[in-house]
């Protein structure tokens, strides 16, 4: 039986093929103890994973290692999940992780990434549905556990910053099974009564499993459909729930969700004298300038001699008057001239001023003569001479 000669590089891609082909190799978690942890220049975290008999190559890249939310460090027991291949250069199998939480929070680690892909795929997390906060909140509801340090805090730093304000503790459990329900329903009661401007919820640091009502779905979608804007101010800074991707604000502790909300009064006192007094110098300056307009006008001739703007006036009618006046004068004298002119045409086309020269106009029975068959013997004709007329009768025509 004669066997196929595969070259290195030939038996890495066939082995990397078979176990890329292997789903159960595809998406795994796997739990150990971290060893030989580096983090290279490039970002990337390379490792291994082992228990009491045996030992795993793995490595993380950069962008994956950018979601940690711990510092790993060698020694510690963690459940990381991704994928089994091998490295063609090398010939190694290797895991590639993806994602890695400290030993026994693989589940919760989990559950948060499907509940928050798919809450983000449904737009709870879109900037254009964040609300704005009000700048002067008037009430302030903080829906908190009224037993927590959280909830002094926030009342502490309310009414330091902004004592105007009307605190409300809307009191609700923030751990265990049945917060999630309390929360969800204190924020829904706030906004059905609306009794505040704005909300406040969250709580003091703790583990994953402390904070985890915060991740609940109920919650979210509480918050998502809160008309009144909410600060979601739960754990310390490195913790993030899926409460703070929803809410309109995201605080980094609870003092800090109650700093968000208000003005400190000092910087308003503050900002209120600056404008005072950039509203005095205004006014000041209005004031000259109205002085200085005052005082030309004083000075001006129309003040000091009133009769004066009346004669001005006057002068300026007799201009007026007189200019109309020969305007009507010039038309009426080129209407005068065309009036003769075509009063000597009519004159020179009259028939009375050829009778002047000697001429008659014969009228007879049909009319005026124009022909000697208008005329019949025995007619009686009237001849019309410029001073007068003749009556006669013809006796013939020639």
């Amino acid at each position: 039986m004669q066997y196929p000669v595969y070259s290195v590089s030939q038996l890495n891609s066939h082995v990397k093929g078979l176990l890329d082909a292997d789903t159960a190799l595809s998406g795994l978690f796997v739990r150990g103890e971290l060893s030989n942890y580096k983090v290279y220049p490039t970002g990337h975290h390379y490792f291994s994973l082992k228990d009491a008999e045996g030992s795993l190559s793995c490595v993380m890249f950069r962008r994956e290692a950018a979601s940690l939310r711990f510092r790993p460090q060698n020694g510690m027991k963690v459940t990381a999940f991704g994928r089994v291949t091998v490295f063609l250069r090398d010939g190694k199998y290797q895991l590639y992780v993806d994602a890695m939480t400290p030993d026994g929070m693989g589940d919760l680690h989990l559950a948060f990434e499907q509940l928050k892909a798919r809450l983000e795929a449904e737009g709870l997390f879109a900037e254009s549905h964040k609300k704005p906060l009000p700048r002067f909140p008037k009430r302030i509801a903080l829906v908190t556990s009224p037993a927590g340090a959280a909830v002094r805090d926030m009342i502490r730093v309310l009414g330091a910053r902004w004592p105007m304000a009307e605190v409300y503790v809307v009191p609700c459990r923030v751990q265990g099974a049945e917060a999630p329900p309390e929360i969800a329903g204190a924020i829904a009661w706030v906004n059905q009564g609306r009794l505040a401007d704005l909300i406040i919820t969250g709580r003091g640091g703790g583990s994953m499993e402390d904070l985890w009502c915060f991740n609940d779905e109920r919650v979210a979608r509480a918050i998502y459909a809160s008309e009144i804007p909410v600060i979601s101010a739960v754990g310390h800074e490195p913790d993030v729930t899926i409460a703070d991707f929803v809410a309109d604000k995201r605080a980094a502790t609870p003092s800090n969700g109650a700093e968000l909300a208000v003005p400190h009064q000092d910087e308003q006192i503050e900002l209120l004298d600056y404008l005072v007094r950039r509203m005095g110098k205004a006014v000041e300056r209005q004031l000259g300038e109205s002085r200085a307009l005052l005082a030309h006008a004083a000075r001006s001739r129309m003040l000091q001699d009133p009769m004066s703007w009346v004669s001005d006036r006057r002068v300026h009618l007799e201009r007026q008057k007189a200019r109309l006046e020969y305007t009507v004068n010039a038309a009426l004298s080129g209407k005068r001239k065309d009036m003769a002119r075509l009063a000597a045409g009519l004159d020179a086309l009259s028939p009375l001023k050829v009778l002047s020269r000697g001429y008659s106009i014969a009228k007879g029975p049909k009319g005026i003569v124009k022909s000697v068959k208008d005329v019949e013997p025995g007619d009686s004709l009237e001849l019309r001479l410029s001073d007068g007329a003749v009556r006669c009768k013809a006796e013939s025509t020639v």
